[in-house]
Parts: structure tokens; C-alpha cells; sequence
């Protein structure tokens, strides 16, 4: 919904603007040809007075549209400034978002992952920005519920990949009847900047920088906690929020 209102937001800003440069042409337009009627017209058949207030009224709703296209811009842009001010108040709090691309830093990449329940076997890929897979193999944890997962930057060969590619997971999880279990990936941490882009907030989590919209649930940080402080509750407010059946 909030990539939707900034996409529109943005066409808006866009159609405004191109509209405001016609009007402004068109207006100097008149005015010229105005002008010119009045000065070369003949003095013994002068221009109707009727036709010129009809003139000068037109020229009066031009220079209105004007001004109220100038004033629609305005609103717009303090519509998209107040979005980062919104999302500035989430700095500091630990969040939970459905977002799977992150950030390899440091030798590391960190998601979590949701099973909806028990699984038999769960796999997991890693996958590069070109959706190749790089590294594959079990999870380690397939009961119900969220778990954490810390890939190393090494690929299925065993060669290590450079710090600053963007790789997103795919989970795969199935009962022992063989049948497909619901999972989906999150990304969760603190808060720590917000940008925004094309009129959207996104915020920073950890090494990854997720929209706004993706966000399901939202805690106050515990100071003395470095990256969650309620793993257990947060994942309780995150299933209640946010019900697997959705992202299935």
C-alpha cells in the first residue's frame, strides 16, 4: 500500500509538472496575442467589450490554475516528506519485516526463517541478485516456528564470495507426508536508518534495507540486548500479525 501511495505520488508530482509548463506556456501565449489585438486593432470598430472581459477571464482562470497546481506540488511534497519523518520514529526499535534480501558483510548474511509447522526436511538456498543459486543444503532447525540462519559467503563449491552482494533465501519445507509445509523468510534486527527512495521509505536492518510496507511487527529495543529484545514475543506478535497462509 505505501509503494502504491508513492508510485501515485510520484506520477502526480510528474503530471503536475508537465501540466504547469504547458499552462505557463500557453499563458505567455495569450498574453502575447492579447496584446497584439489590442494594439492593431481598428479604432473605428474596437475590440467588443464583451469579448475582451471573456478574454480577460480566461486569462484569470489560467493564472488560478497556476497557482493551484504550485500548491498541489507543495502538498505532495510535504505528503512524501512526512513519510521519512514517520519512518524516522522507527529508528532505535527492533523489527520484524517479510523481507528476504540482505546484505553479505563481514563474511555473513543472517536471516530467519517461519515454519507454520513441524517439517520433515526443510531446505534452504541461498540465491545471488541474478537468481542463481549459490549455496544449498538443510536448515538447521525444522521444528515449528522462527529460527535464525547465518550463511557464511560460501558457495556450494566451497569458495568464498566477496562482502557487498545482495542475496535473498528460499525455504523449501516439507511434513513427513511429504506434503508441502508454509514457511516464509523474515528479515529481523534494529533499526538503524531510514532513505528514502522514489518517494518511499525504507528503513535499515542490520545489513539489509527493507520497504517500510514490509514491516509486521515493530518492538522497543532493550538496550541491553544487541539485535532482539524478545525473540520469543516477537515472533508470537509476528505470526499474529502476519499469518503464514498469506505468503504462501
Amino acid at each position: 500500500m505505501v509503494e502504491a501511495a508513492s508510485s501515485a505520488a510520484s506520477n502526480a508530482t510528474g503530471r503536475i509538472a508537465a501540466g504547469t509548463g504547458m499552462l505557463a506556456s500557453n499563458f505567455e501565449t495569450f498574453l502575447t496575442l492579447l496584446t497584439s489585438q489590442l494594439k492593431n486593432q481598428d479604432p473605428l470598430s474596437p475590440v467588443d467589450s464583451n469579448q475582451f472581459t471573456a478574454q480577460l477571464t480566461q486569462m484569470a482562470g489560467v493564472e488560478q490554475q497556476l497557482l493551484t497546481n504550485d500548491l498541489l506540488t507543495s502538498l505532495l511534497g510535504a505528503q512524501q516528506g512526512g513519510g521519512l519523518n514517520t519512518a524516522a520514529a522507527y529508528i532505535g526499535k527492533d523489527a520484524t519485516a517479510a523481507w528476504s534480501a540482505t546484505k553479505l558483510e563481514d563474511g555473513a548474511a543472517t536471516w530467519s526463517y517461519e515454519l507454520a509447522k513441524d517439517a520433515r526436511a526443510t531446505t534452504l538456498q541461498v540465491l545471488d541478485g541474478g537468481g542463481k543459486v549459490v549455496w544449498s543444503g538443510p536448515a538447521p532447525e525444522t521444528s515449528e516456528g522462527l529460527h535464525d540462519f547465518v550463511w557464511d559467503g560460501k558457495t556450494a563449491a566451497g569458495g568464498q564470495l566477496p562482502d557487498g552482494g545482495v542475496y535473498t533465501l528460499k525455504v523449501a519445507a516439507k511434513d513427513t507426508a511429504g506434503q508441502g509445509v508454509d514457511s516464509q523468510v523474515l528479515t529481523r534486527g534494529r533499526i538503524t536508518g531510514v532513505e528514502l527512495y522514489d518517494g518511499q521509505p525504507y528503513l535499515t536492518i542490520g545489513n539489509a534495507i527493507v520497504p517500510l510496507s514490509t514491516v509486521i511487527a515493530v518492538t522497543e529495543a532493550d538496550a541491553a540486548a544487541p539485535r532482539i529484545a524478545n525473540p520469543g514475543a516477537l515472533a508470537s506478535l509476528a505470526s499474529s500479525l502476519n499469518p503464514l497462509k498469506l505468503f504462501s
